[in-house]
């Protein structure tokens, strides 16, 4: 509680002091001597001593001097009577009654300076003995993180110590711990209630340096605070509190406040080591199960296990490569939860929370890991129906992950499923390859199972016959060349031209041409591969070689 009224008039200087009005247990943090005018000289909370000088005689002045000093709110007003003033006036203690102000009368032979040292040592003392146990508390409150506990203990050791309501929650506003706080304005802050709220700025009420930051909201009638926890620059979440009123908060409780802060702070960074230790430990896992061929034995199945997987059921794999329309760097979400899309870490941070709600929506287990640019997800699947849990899990996925990272498109290759377990390399190996073949077919964004590519991967194991390698070689020699020398893109004109089945003004269409400068276009094709579009044969050859060419770039 801090020095008080009660305790000042406990000190032996103040034995012949005469208290006029009824006294209460006001807290006392300073003491001074101020005559008239009073001004901007008396602050919260201040005891202040008078001799009446100037208005003793004149009882209007010392109406107004009293007046001035309790709107000052200060602590109380002591007179030294036998000079100036020899006795106050009923007025002025009807006055002070009214306000539920301490006056007091003081001999005049007590010197004022005698006063100011007993005062002034019994506040040292009070506030040395509060900053000796605000230190014990804060040892308490580190011992209480390094030991293992939570943000529960937190608030009770800060309840238990101040007696007043708190509460914590991380950066998303989720409420981590709450200790007598009211949960109606948990509620309303975090919108849940229909009720309105309002940050107005607190009137400083002491010089402790914690006051700067503390944030008042004002709920209808009533107020509460909150402090930002931060860690190396980051908002990692918030302290709510609720005193009876902020003229309550001595400096001992502001600074257990402060140490509370400390703590919460020094929580969240053990929280967040120790959860990218597991995210660390979870990829590495993975990714050396997707991209090696390793023996699913008992130590795997109990590695896997104790990072929170099931080997054991049947999986499908999705490898999704992550591309960006545009540079984002506004915020995503909301400002309390804003990150740039450039920045891979708060990417793959919405990526994964997304595939996990997805998956927990579709009662499916999912593992997921990211490896320079793609995302590698397993997701619980039936080989009968695991064509439509893949597009079910990627529509809810993606829906909800183009409102949190604007311009965002994955395209996805997803691997046969087969029976589906222990397969993980295999089923790996069967999306990146659809994955690499739908880029090269279809836009960003598409989709791409494995089993609908067994043209491609047919024409892939052609490509590797040495004749078949010539043939195309030779076929496409000049074409290729005269591409790269003029950047022009005959090759892709002819993709689309055999696309459109050789129908040329859908093709100009298409290409955004005209008719004449595609037929210029469908002429140098021919001169400079030697072959005739109208050649049912000529047309499949070039077909083949420049579906061929493009499988080998793929792979490449």
């Amino acid at each position: 509680m801090g020095v008080t009224v009660e305790d000042v008039l406990q000190l032996p200087i103040f034995k012949e002091a005469k208290v006029l009005t009824k006294t209460t247990d006001k807290p006392v943090q300073w003491i001074s001597v101020i005559e008239t005018p009073v001004e901007n000289f008396v602050r919260n909370n201040e005891f202040v001593l008078s001799t009446g000088v100037g208005c003793g005689e004149d009882i209007p002045k010392l109406e107004e001097y009293v007046k001035d000093v309790i709107r000052a709110d200060a602590s109380a007003l002591a007179f030294a009577t036998g000079r100036y003033l020899y006795k106050i006036p009923d007025r002025i203690l009807r006055l002070a009654e009214e306000h539920d102000f301490i006056i007091m009368e003081i001999p005049w032979e007590v010197r004022f300076g005698d006063i100011l040292q007993d005062v002034l040592r019994l506040i040292s003392e009070e506030k040395q003995t509060g900053q000796q146990r605000a230190e014990t508390i804060r040892q308490e409150l580190i011992n209480c993180v390094l030991n293992g506990k939570g943000l529960q203990e937190i608030t009770t050791i800060l309840y238990e110590n101040t007696h007043i309501p708190a509460a914590i929650s991380d950066h998303n506003k989720q409420i981590r711990a709450n200790q007598q706080f009211d949960r109606y304005f948990l509620d309303v802050l975090n919108g849940k209630e229909n009720e309105a709220f309002q940050l107005v700025s607190p009137e400083p009420f002491s010089d402790h340096p914690l006051v700067h930051y503390i944030e008042k909201y004002e709920i209808g009638p009533h107020f509460c605070y909150q402090l930002t926890i931060l860690s190396n620059y980051k908002k990692q979440g918030y302290l709510l509190f609720k005193p009876e009123d902020d003229h309550e908060l001595t400096w001992v409780d502001l600074s257990i406040l402060e140490h509370t802060l400390t703590a919460c702070a020094l929580y969240f960074v053990k929280e967040n080591a120790i959860e990218m230790t597991e995210i660390r430990l979870k990829d590495n896992f993975l990714l050396e199960l997707a991209k090696t061929e390793v023996d699913i034995d008992k130590s795997l199945l109990a590695k896997a296990h104790l990072l929170g997987y099931d080997l054991e059921k049947p999986y499908a794999c999705l490898v999704g490569d992550i591309r960006f329309k545009k540079q984002i760097d506004g915020p995503v979400g909301s400002e309390e939860h804003s990150v740039q899309s450039s920045s891979m870490h708060s990417r793959n941070y919405y990526i994964q929370k997304e595939v996990t709600h997805a998956g927990d929506m579709l009662k499916r287990q999912t593992m997921t890991t990211f490896d320079e640019g793609e995302v590698i997800v397993y997701i619980e699947a039936d080989s009968k129906t695991y064509p439509e849990t893949a597009n079910q899990f990627l529509d809810l996925v993606e829906r909800r992950l183009h409102e949190l990272l604007a311009g965002i498109t994955i395209s996805w290759g997803i691997s046969c499923h087969k029976d589906g377990l222990y397969t993980f390399h295999q089923s790996y190996e069967e999306a990146a390859t659809a994955l690499n073949i739908g880029r090269q077919k279809h836009e960003d964004g598409d989709r791409t199972f494995f089993s609908d590519t067994r043209m491609n991967r047919l024409l892939m194991a052609l490509s590797h016959e040495k004749e078949i390698e010539y043939i195309v070689h030779n076929t496409l020699e000049k074409l290729i060349e005269y591409d790269q020398r003029r950047q022009t893109d005959l090759i892709h004109t002819f993709i689309v031209y055999n696309k459109y089945n050789s129908n040329v003004s859908q093709t100009a269409r298409a290409l955004n041409l005209h008719r004449q400068s595609l037929l210029h276009r469908l002429r140098n094709i021919e001169h400079l591969t030697g072959l005739s579009l109208l050649d049912a044969d000529d047309l499949f050859l070039l077909e083949l070689s420049v579906r061929l060419w493009m499988l080998k770039k793929i792979e490449k």
